[in-house]
């Protein structure tokens, strides 16, 4: 079964940065792409940033230069560290497993003041 764990959230004030976690187990984590999501107004969610099995990332355009997504293949532990925050950032954030698309952790709580 897909357990996904989120955590490193917090409140930080505008400008600052957080570190998120999101440790995976039920899967070969290595051989597995992840992605972090966040709501967003007006859709379901957001896709924040993403990384394949071989390191390939990607971001929203929202983020793009602020936010980094990396991955510790060794600790089945996915990151994404936030830089520069905005009172928009604020959000759960959760990760989520491309080839699992139905498995969710709880998220963890963000939230950035002005």
């Amino acid at each position: 079964q897909v357990q996904l764990v989120e955590s490193g959230g917090g409140l930080v004030q505008a400008g600052g940065s957080l570190r998120l976690s999101c440790a995976a187990s039920g899967i070969i984590f290595s051989a597995n792409g992840m992605n972090w999501y966040r709501p967003a107004p007006g859709k379901q969610r957001e896709l924040v940033a993403t990384i394949t099995s071989l390191g390939t990332t990607r971001y929203a355009d929202s983020v793009k230069g602020r936010f980094t997504i990396s991955r510790d293949n060794a600790k089945n532990t996915v990151y994404l560290q936030m830089n520069s925050l905005k009172p928009e950032d604020t959000a759960v954030y959760y990760c989520n497993v491309p080839y699992y698309p139905d498995n969710w952790g709880q998220g963890t709580q963000v939230t950035v003041s002005s």
